[in-house]
C-alpha cells in the first residue's frame, strides 16, 4: 500500500492570487455568453447572494455571479496575462476547440446541482476545461453511499453539506476557475447567473419549472437534466427556441486540389488522386486559385452532388464560362446549423428520435423514458428510493410504468420488459463510479457545446443501460444488502461476492497519463485491489509535464517533473487509503522481462492498457495474448474515443485489425513541391533537427573519436556518409559561428539560401512553361509555382526568423545571448551588415522529383574519392580547434514558448508557404502539426473509462460470454454512441482439434527433441523445421539433424542457438512448421517448452 503520509500535501488547496483586472468579454461571443464587464477578484461568488452561498476563500459572498476571477489568466499558476490562452496549459485542449471556443468558456458561468459522483464528475470536466466559474449547489450532507462513486468525498466528510465538502478538492484542479457554493434550496430568479446549469439530483415537477424559466430567459440558459441509477443513465438538453450550432462536427473544412471543370450543365469538377475527396452531397463548396474560368472564384457557395472519391458536380451551368485552365482549391463551407429545442414538459410527451446506443437495444430508449417518470413518482409518493432486492418496490415501480404507458394517447408500448425494470428498481438509489464517470464526460461535453456552439449537441434525450454487467444468474437479495462499508452503493446493485472479487483482484495498469489517472480514480471508487488479497501495479516511464495538468487530473502544478505513476499512485491512495498499489517507473516492453516477469503476469487477474501509441499496445497485447490475459484497451483523439475488449479465447485480440498506415507524402514534395502546410511543416521540423541537433552531435561524435568515426564513413563510403562529412566540415570551418554576430549573419545567409535561392534554382531547372517527357505542364496540380522571397527588415515575420535562428545557433556554440537581441532596431542594423553574395543557378543541378525515391541524396562513382578529401580537411580543421571544444545538440522541445524551437519552425515553415503561396499558420497550429500533438480534452478520456470499467465488473466476475461484451466507437462532437459485441478469434481445425491465436501448447518434464516429435505424431502433425527465433534447431531435409533427436530442447538452444536463459525463465517458446499426413501445411499455435 502507498503510504498515504508521504504525499499529505498532495491534495492540499492552493492559494488563490488576490490581484484584479478589468476583462472585457469578446463581442463575438454575445450570442452564447452573457455580454459583461467583469472585475477579478477571488473576494467574489459566481452565484447571487442569498443565504447558504460561500466563495471558496471564504470571503463575501454577494457580488453578482458576472464578478469573477478571467479563466483566461494562465490556467493553475496565473502566469498569463489577463485575457490570455495558457497555450503552455491548454495547448491539448486548443488542439480540440480552438482558440475562440476557449475564450467563450472562459466567459461561462455553470451552476452544477447535485454533488454526487455524476455531479462531481461534471464540475471535475468543466473546471479542468476551464470555465470562467463553477457554482456547486447541493442541500444534502455526504452519506457512507457517495464514497463508492465521488472521488471528492473521505470518510472524514460524512455529515457535511456536499458542496462545501467538495470545495478544497475542485478547486485544486483549475486555479483560475472561480467555484462557489449554493447550499440552500434554489430559486428560478438565481438561474440567470449562468450560461448552463446541470441538474443531477431534481424532481421532474422542479426540473420542469426551471427549464420552462431557461427556455424563456432572454438569452435562454442552456438546460441539462441527467440521472444515474445502478446501471442506468439518462440525459435531457435544452438549449433554447433558437440555438446556433456555429460547427457541427469540430473537423477542419475538406478541401481539394483541382485537376479539371467541365464546360458542361452541370459542371463536372475533377480532382487530383492525390487523396481522396471527403464531401458528402449536399455539401456548400468554394472555389478559389482557379486559372481560367475565374467565374467560380466570385467567393459565392456552391452545392455539391454526385459526390465520388475524386469527382463531384456542381449544381451550375458553365457552358459559356472562360475554359478552366489549370490550378484550383475546392473548399468546403461549414455553415450555422439552429436547432429548435423543446422544453422539458413538451419533450416528456413528445420526446422524438432518441439516440440510440446499441443496436441490439433499440427497443430499449422508450421503455426507460418510462422507467425514469415512473421512478420519479415512485419517490415523489413514498420519499425514498427502492430497496435493492425489494420485490415489492419493484412491483410498485412496475405498475407506475405501466400506469404511465397507458395514460399515454398514442405510442403506447405493446411490452414491458419486466425483468429489466426489476434490475432497475433494484439498484436505483446507486450511484456507480463508471456510470458517473461516462455521464460526467457526456455531461460536460454539453455543457461545453451550450457555452461556446462548438459540436452538436445532443437532441434531446439519451437513455442508457449496461445490465450486462450484472453478474449472471439471479442475485440473492441477501448479497445486495447493505455491509456499512464505503462500497454498499456498488454492492446494492452487484452484490458483496462481486464486490470481494473486485478487492482480491490483481490488476496491471500500463501508463499513468491521462487515461492512467481516470483509471486509478475509478478503481479507487469500486474497490478493486483494496481486499487483503488485492494488488494494482501500475506504471509508466514518463514525468508530469505542464500540458498535462488539463486533463490528468491527480496531477497538481508543484507535481510538474515528478514520476507520473507515483504521484498518481499517491492521489489514488489518497481517494481510497484501502487501496493496494504499487508504482513502477518502468516502460512495459522487451527490455523489461526480468521486472513484468512470467511469475508477474501468471498472477494477473486483467491488464488495462492507458496508453497512448500503437507500438506498446500491441506489445502489451502479445503479453497478455501468451499469458492468456484480459485486456481492456481504450484510445481517444480529441472529442473521439473507442474501447475493445479482449478476451482470452471469446474475442480476437487487439493486433488480430489495424488501421492502416497513414499516408506519407513522398520525399520529394515534402523539399521541393509542397501543396499544403503540413509539407511545409514536415520540412520545417526535420530541417531544424538536422541544422540544431543532428549536425553538432555528428560533430562531437566526430571530435570524441576522430579514428573510429572516420573509419566508420570511411567503410560507409556512400552519399549519406559524404553528406553527413560534408554538413560536419561546413559546421567546423565555413559556418563556425565565435560570435553572436557570426550568428545573425548564419541565419541571415539561410534564408536566403532556403528561401531565394533553393527557388530561383528551382524554377531555373523547371521554368513555369516546363513540360514532361509525356508533354504535359510540369507544373500541374498539385504541383504549385513557387516564387523566391526578398528579404526586408521591415517585415517581422523574416526579421523574427533570423533572431530565432541567431538565437539557438548560438546555442549550440555555447555563445551568450546579448540583451539587444529583443531590440527589433539593433537586430535589424546588425542584420543588415550581412553581406549577401550573388546567386548564379547551376545548369546541371539535380533535383529529385521521383515520388517513390527515399533519400535527397545522389550517388557518384567518386564517393570514396570525396569522402577521403573531406576527412583530410576534417584533420587540418580539428588541429585549429581548442582541446576539448565540442558542440551543444538542442532537441527539439514543443512545449517550452521561451525556448524559440517553435518560433524558428514556425518562420522556416511560413516563409516557405509563403514561397508557394500557401495559407500561413500561427506558432499554435505550427506547434499542433510539427510537434505532432494529439488533441485532448478531458471529457472524451472520463467517458471511455467509464465505458471500460463497465467491462471491468464483467472480467473479474469471470461468468459472462462473448455477446455480454461491448466494444465501443463514441464521438462527443456529432454526438455517436456505437456500442457492438466483439469479432470473435478465428478458429483453426484439424481432425477432431481446433484451437485459436489464444491458444499455447505446453510441453513440461524438460522434453527431448524425439519427445517433441512424437508428441506432434500423436496429434497428427509432422513436424519439419522446430526454430528458436532467429536460429534454426532442427529441419527434416538435414540428415546431421537427426544427430540431435536424443539431446534435450533446453541444450539445443543453449549450444546451438547460443542464447543465455536468465534464472527467473522456466521455459522457452520454440515456432514449429507441421504438415498433415496430406503434405498440407497446418498453421499450429506457439510451443512452450518448460525446463525447470
Amino acid at each position: 500500500m502507498v503510504n498515504s503520509n508521504s504525499s499529505l500535501d498532495f491534495m492540499l488547496p492552493v492559494k488563490r492570487p488576490t490581484t484584479g483586472a478589468a476583462l472585457e468579454v469578446d463581442s463575438e461571443s454575445s450570442s452564447l455568453t452573457k455580454k459583461h464587464r467583469s472585475f477579478v477578484s477571488t473576494a467574489t461568488s459566481a452565484t447571487g447572494g442569498t443565504a447558504g452561498v460561500s466563495a471558496v476563500n471564504m470571503g463575501g459572498g454577494n457580488a453578482d455571479a458576472n464578478n469573477g476571477v478571467s479563466n483566461g489568466v494562465g490556467g493553475r499558476n496565473g502566469k498569463a496575462p489577463i485575457g490570455d490562452i495558457d497555450e503552455d496549459l491548454h495547448s491539448r485542449q486548443l488542439a480540440v476547440y480552438g482558440r475562440e471556443t476557449m475564450r467563450r468558456l472562459f466567459a461561462s458561468n455553470i451552476l452544477v446541482s447535485g454533488l454526487q459522483g455524476l455531479g462531481a464528475e461534471v464540475a471535475k470536466n468543466l473546471i479542468l476545461a476551464g470555465v470562467k466559474s463553477v457554482t456547486l449547489h447541493d442541500e444534502g450532507n455526504v452519506e457512507l453511499w457517495d464514497l463508492a462513486s465521488s472521488f471528492i468525498f473521505s470518510e472524514e466528510d460524512l455529515g457535511k453539506n456536499r458542496a462545501l465538502a467538495s470545495v478544497q478538492k475542485l478547486q485544486e484542479l483549475n486555479n483560475a476557475v472561480v467555484i462557489s457554493t449554493l447550499t440552500d434550496e434554489l430559486t428560478k430568479e438565481q438561474l440567470s447567473n449562468f450560461q448552463a446549469v446541470v441538474f443531477t439530483d431534481i424532481s421532474l415537477d422542479k426540473a420542469m419549472e426551471y427549464d420552462d424559466y431557461c427556455h424563456k430567459h432572454q438569452p435562454p440558459i442552456a438546460f441539462i437534466k441527467s440521472e444515474v441509477h445502478g446501471l442506468f443513465g439518462s440525459v435531457f438538453c435544452d438549449f433554447g427556441p433558437k440555438f446556433t450550432v456555429f460547427d457541427v462536427d469540430g473537423e477542419d473544412p475538406r478541401t481539394g486540389i483541382i485537376a479539371s471543370i467541365s464546360n458542361d450543365n452541370p459542371a463536372l469538377v475533377a480532382c487530383v488522386d492525390d487523396e481522396r475527396l471527403e464531401f458528402q452531397d449536399g455539401d456548400l463548396v468554394v472555389f478559389s486559385e482557379v486559372r481560367g474560368m475565374t467565374e467560380l472564384t466570385d467567393g459565392k457557395p456552391r452545392k455539391i452532388k454526385n459526390a465520388r472519391p475524386y469527382s463531384f458536380t456542381i449544381e451550375e451551368d458553365t457552358t459559356n464560362y472562360t475554359a478552366y485552365e489549370r490550378g484550383g482549391i475546392v473548399t468546403q463551407v461549414k455553415e450555422p446549423k439552429v436547432l429548435n429545442f423543446k422544453t422539458l414538459k413538451q419533450a416528456l410527451k413528445d420526446p422524438g428520435d432518441f439516440l440510440l446506443s446499441d443496436f441490439s437495444k433499440f427497443d430499449r430508449p422508450p421503455l426507460l423514458h418510462l422507467a425514469f417518470q415512473a421512478l420519479d413518482k415512485f419517490i415523489a409518493d413514498l420519499g425514498r428510493y427502492p430497496v435493492a432486492g425489494s420485490e415489492e418496490d419493484a412491483q410498485k415501480l412496475i405498475s407506475l410504468v405501466n400506469d404511465i404507458n397507458n395514460s399515454l394517447p398514442d405510442g403506447k408500448l405493446e411490452e414491458i420488459d419486466q425483468k429489466l425494470l426489476r434490475n432497475f428498481a433494484f439498484g436505483a438509489r446507486a450511484v456507480l463510479n463508471p456510470m458517473a464517470a461516462m455521464f460526467g464526460g457526456i455531461v460536460g461535453q454539453e455543457v461545453v457545446k451550450a457555452c461556446s456552439g462548438k459540436f452538436h449537441p445532443l437532441f434531446q434525450f439519451f437513455y442508457f443501460d449496461s445490465v450486462e454487467s450484472l453478474p449472471n444468474g439471479p442475485l440473492d437479495p441477501d448479497d445486495l444488502k447493505p455491509l456499512n462499508s464505503r462500497y454498499d452503493a456498488q454492492i446494492s446493485v452487484f452484490g458483496s461476492k462481486l464486490q470481494e472479487k473486485l478487492e482480491d483482484a490483481k490488476v496491471f495498469i500500463v501508463g499513468s497519463g491521462a487515461l492512467g489517472c481516470e483509471f486509478l480514480k475509478n478503481l479507487a471508487l469500486m474497490g478493486v485491489c483494496c481486499g487483503d488479497g488485492g494488488k494494482l501495479t501500475v506504471t509508466d516511464d514518463d514525468v508530469i509535464e505542464k500540458s498535462n495538468l488539463s486533463r490528468q487530473f491527480l496531477f497538481r502544478d508543484w507535481n510538474i517533473g515528478q514520476a507520473k505513476s507515483t504521484v498518481a499512485a499517491s492521489a489514488a491512495n489518497l481517494i481510497n487509503p484501502s487501496l493496494h498499489v504499487e508504482a513502477l517507473q518502468n516502460r512495459a516492453s522487451p527490455e523489461t522481462e526480468n521486472v513484468f516477469d512470467d511469475t508477474f503476469w501468471e498472477n494477473l487477474n486483467v491488464v488495462i492498457n492507458a496508453l497512448d501509441n500503437v507500438t506498446a499496445r500491441l506489445y502489451v497485447d502479445q503479453r497478455c495474448l501468451y499469458f492468456q490475459k484480459p485486456l481492456l484497451e481504450s484510445g481517444t483523439l480529441g472529442a473521439k474515443c473507442n474501447t475493445q475488449m479482449v478476451i482470452p479465447h471469446q474475442t480476437e485480440n487487439y493486433g488480430a485489425s489495424r488501421d492502416p498506415p497513414e499516408k506519407q507524402a513522398p520525399m520529394c514534395t515534402v523539399h521541393s513541391f509542397p501543396h499544403n502546410i503540413d509539407h511545409c511543416l514536415t520540412w520545417a521540423r526535420s530541417e531544424f533537427e538536422g541544422l540544431l541537433e543532428k549536425t553538432p552531435a555528428e560533430v562531437n561524435a566526430y571530435l570524441s573519436n576522430p579514428n573510429e568515426y572516420i573509419s566508420a564513413m570511411n567503410k560507409a563510403g556512400d552519399a549519406q556518409a559524404r553528406d553527413t562529412l560534408e554538413r560536419v566540415l561546413e559546421c567546423l570551418e565555413r559556418d563556425r559561428c565565435d560570435t553572436f554576430q557570426d550568428c545573425i549573419t548564419w541565419a541571415r545567409l539561410k534564408f536566403e539560401d532556403y528561401f531565394s535561392n533553393r527557388v530561383k534554382q528551382l524554377t531555373f531547372t523547371f521554368p513555369e512553361d516546363a513540360v514532361t517527357s509525356s508533354g504535359a505542364p510540369f507544373w500541374s496540380a498539385p504541383k504549385r509555382f513557387p516564387r523566391p522571397l526578398q528579404f526586408s527588415v521591415h517585415d517581422l515575420s523574416h526579421l523574427q526568423f533570423v533572431t530565432a535562428g541567431a538565437i539557438l545557433r548560438a546555442e549550440t556554440f555555447g555563445i551568450p545571448i546579448p540583451d539587444w537581441v529583443n531590440s527589433s532596431e539593433k537586430l535589424a542594423n546588425a542584420v543588415e551588415k550581412v553581406i549577401i553574395p550573388d546567386f548564379l543557378p547551376k545548369k546541371d543541378a539535380k533535383i529529385v522529383t521521383d515520388e517513390k525515391a527515399t533519400s535527397l541524396s545522389t550517388a557518384s562513382i567518386d564517393d570514396a574519392a570525396v569522402i577521403s578529401e573531406l576527412v583530410m580537411k576534417l584533420e587540418r580543421c580539428r588541429e585549429k580547434l581548442t582541446p576539448g571544444y565540442k558542440m551543444n545538440p538542442i532537441q527539439f522541445e514543443k512545449d517550452d514558448d521561451t525556448n524559440y524551437h517553435m518560433d524558428l519552425i514556425t518562420g522556416f515553415a511560413n516563409m516557405r508557404a509563403r514561397n508557394y503561396s500557401i495559407p500561413e499558420v500561427d506558432k499554435l497550429k505550427a506547434k499542433f502539426i510539427a510537434g505532432r500533438i494529439i488533441p485532448a480534452i478531458a471529457t472524451s478520456t472520463a467517458m471511455a473509462t467509464g465505458f471500460v470499467c463497465l467491462e471491468l465488473y464483467k472480467v473479474l466476475d469471470g461468468q459472462h460470454k462473448l455477446e455480454d461484451y461491448r466494444n465501443t466507437f463514441a464521438n462527443l462532437a456529432l454526438p455517436l454512441f456505437s456500442m457492438a459485441e466483439p469479432v470473435p478469434p478465428k478458429v483453426i481445425k484439424h481432425q477432431d482439434l481446433s484451437w485459436t491465436i489464444w491458444d499455447r501448447w505446453i510441453l513440461k518434464d524438460n522434453p527431448s527433441l524425439r519427445e517433441l516429435l512424437q508428441w506432434l505424431k500423436n496429434k497428427g502433425l509432422n513436424a519439419y523445421s522446430i526454430s528458436f527465433g532467429s536460429c534454426l534447431l532442427y529441419n527434416s531435409m538435414f540428415p546431421r539433424h537427426k544427430e540431435r533427436m536424443d539431446r534435450k530442447l533446453v541444450d539445443l538452444v543453449k549450444d546451438v542457438a547460443k542464447a543465455e536463459l536468465p534464472p527467473y525463465r522456466c521455459h522457452f517458446d520454440i515456432v514449429v512448421a507441421c504438415e498433415d499426413d496430406e503434405d498440407n501445411d497446418i498453421d499450429i499455435p506457439q510451443i512452450s517448452i518448460y525446463f525447470r
